[in-house]
């Protein structure tokens, strides 16, 4: 029988502790100084460079250990990286949170082992579940080496670009793993099954462990976090997924400020419309999101935005037509699947944006005052 794909978080569960003295983890410190690494500005440019790049990027990877006493008892194992000498640690959100919702509820305790075999407590700070980012902060103890890795961008990767990955893969710590960049601007299903418009796809083996751990360019910068897998049987089949760094900047920035993080909602379902299928509706533009279904009361409700009202069958599939195609917002436009989101997330709840859309034959903008996401 063919075995399904499936997207799996990449974190993975230990066994039960069910005792005190199991959930009770020591804290191993020497009496040394306690030591800050600046974040480097990078390793030379030139050629791929796997070994150098784990000598300097390892030391800021970590281990988080998530200790749960709710329905499931047990410990959830992820990996982590450290982003600042004041003890930032940055993972995913499912690391240290149990469910997948807004409502997760966090583990009662984190802790955080060092490459060096220190291992200390942390606190959430916050947790950002529609981008799976999570950012805690370890208690400074003394021996403890903060090596904080570089953030790089996101914003010019390309596909063939080599990259590595650094975690904890089914608990075997400080794993390195090396492949290419695969694919841009997937879509990925986030904890509170809004879509993640922008993942990027690699086949540098990601396993579950690795979930939380960076993936490094050519000059050991951060380009994304380790968040899933698209498996068959629960493992790695060459295809993994992260978080693009200027998402997760953007979650920092509001989880620093208010341990939460909010997000422009639209209130809108659609499917990307491609020349084919625009021929077949007979509309004016081969590109756009194609509205199916408009959130009652919502945002795009209260400003007039139309979903189609016939269904029509093309190419195996069944589409809702007759309604508007969103071909820009707030003057970006609109023409990839993930586009209608990334130019969303320019935007905090409250904005009004101007919305174009086309309706028949016709172009027309809207004004909306966007909501929160709920």
């Amino acid at each position: 029988m063919r075995a399904a794909l499936a997207l799996a978080l990449a974190a993975v569960a230990l066994a039960a502790c069910g005792s005190d003295g199991d959930r009770d983890t020591v804290v191993r410190t020497v009496t040394a100084p306690p030591q800050e690494r600046a974040p480097a500005a990078g390793l030379p440019e030139g050629r791929f460079d796997a070994a150098a790049i784990y000598r300097e990027r390892a030391p800021g990877v970590v281990t988080v250990v998530s200790v749960f006493r709710g329905r499931r008892t047990g410990r959830g194992l992820g990996s982590g990286f450290v982003v600042g000498g004041d003890g930032e640690v940055v993972t995913n959100a499912h690391v240290v949170t149990e469910g997948q919702s807004r409502s997760a509820s966090r583990a009662d305790q984190v802790y955080v082992q060092f490459a060096d075999g220190n291992q200390v407590a942390a606190r959430i700070v916050g947790t950002d579940p529609d981008y799976d980012v999570a950012l805690l902060r370890v208690e400074r103890e003394r021996g403890v080496e903060l090596a904080a890795l570089p953030l790089g961008s996101s914003a010019r990767l390309v596909v063939g670009q080599p990259v590595a990955a650094i975690g904890s893969p089914f608990g075997e710590r400080q794993s390195l793993s090396v492949g290419v960049i695969s694919a841009l601007d997937r879509t990925i299903e986030s904890l509170t099954r809004f879509q993640i418009g922008d993942a990027i796809q690699t086949d540098a083996a990601v396993n579950r462990g690795n979930s939380g751990g960076p993936l490094l360019d050519a000059r050991g910068r951060v380009v994304g976090i380790n968040s899933q897998i698209r498996t068959a049987g629960g493992g790695s089949e060459g295809v993994g997924f992260a978080i693009p760094i200027d998402t997760v900047k953007r979650s920092l920035r509001q989880l620093r400020a208010d341990g939460e993080a909010q997000y422009a909602y639209l209130g809108v379902t659609t499917v990307a419309l491609y020349p084919q299928l625009a021929r077949r509706l007979g509309l004016p533009v081969t590109a756009g999101a194609l509205v199916q279904d408009v959130v009652d009361g919502g945002p795009a409700d209260g400003a007039g935005i139309r979903a189609g009202d016939r269904r029509t069958r093309f190419q195996g599939e069944t589409f809702e037509a007759g309604g508007d195609t969103i071909v820009k917002l707030g003057g970006r436009p609109v023409r990839e699947e993930s586009d209608l989101a990334r130019a969303l997330a320019a935007f905090a709840p409250g904005d009004r944006v101007a919305v174009e859309l086309v309706r028949g034959g016709d172009r027309r903008t809207v004004r909306v005052r966007l909501g929160k996401r709920p």
